[in-house]
């Protein structure tokens, strides 16, 4: 774990798109890739590559570059993708399910097991396999199973009450997409992920595309 702290934010956010691309270089067949390409393929020069790899103890190979392979398998266990870590859903609207449903997770080593919510007409249905069941009930299943993370997708005025029983339950870690700032405990790791963010960045950009035009 220290060894993760020590990384920069930036490259420990650009190492899954690293990974991705290997991936689907891998898939089409290539054994190396140069850090050029690596670059190219996320937006990020090659001094950039190189600087970030140095944190994954790869080193390339004159005129080939990093063998691809052995780039995956050290990432990834950087990562600790190598580790499979449950996860819970709490709240069960439409963003819940999505995320519940999506099977590129598996490739990061992350298997969600169960959705909460406090709605009965949705508790005791399945998305998917996973069952949706009461908030009530969430302490105790994250204690049971050892769960160490929670995926909050519940409004703003609940975000904050249901991650004080996530981590009643034990969580070390809350993915968490409702637009408010949580109060958690040393150690508890939250990740935020604020769609209204984003959504303003993109309209502020298309408004400045739009002024540029009628300039014109």
């Amino acid at each position: 774990m220290a060894q993760l702290i020590s990384i920069p934010k930036p490259t420990l956010e650009r190492l899954p798109r690293y990974l991705r691309v290997l991936h689907h270089q891998k898939e089409k067949g290539n054994t190396f890739i140069s850090s050029g390409v690596l670059g190219h393929e996320i937006g990020v020069d090659e001094f950039q590559v190189r600087k970030d790899l140095q944190h994954v103890k790869i080193s390339g190979r004159p005129g080939k570059g990093y063998f691809i392979d052995d780039l995956i398998d050290s990432i990834e266990e950087l990562l600790g993708l190598n580790n499979v870590n449950e996860a819970i859903v709490i709240g069960a609207g439409r963003l819940g399910q999505a995320i519940s449903l999506y099977s590129g997770f598996d490739r990061y080593g992350l298997r969600i097991v169960a959705l909460f919510d406090h709605d009965p007409i949705k508790i005791g249905h399945k998305i998917g396999e996973k069952p949706i069941l009461n908030v009530a009930k969430m302490p105790d299943l994250i204690r049971r199973m050892a769960i160490p993370m929670a995926v909050i997708t519940v409004p703003a005025e609940h975000a904050q009450s249901v991650a004080e029983q996530a981590i009643l339950g034990g969580v070390r870690a809350i993915w968490n997409f409702a637009p408010v700032v949580l109060e958690v405990p040393a150690g508890v790791h939250v990740r935020n992920e604020d769609l209204a963010v984003g959504l303003a960045s993109l309209s502020h950009h298309l408004a400045k595309a739009s002024k540029r035009k009628t300039k014109i």
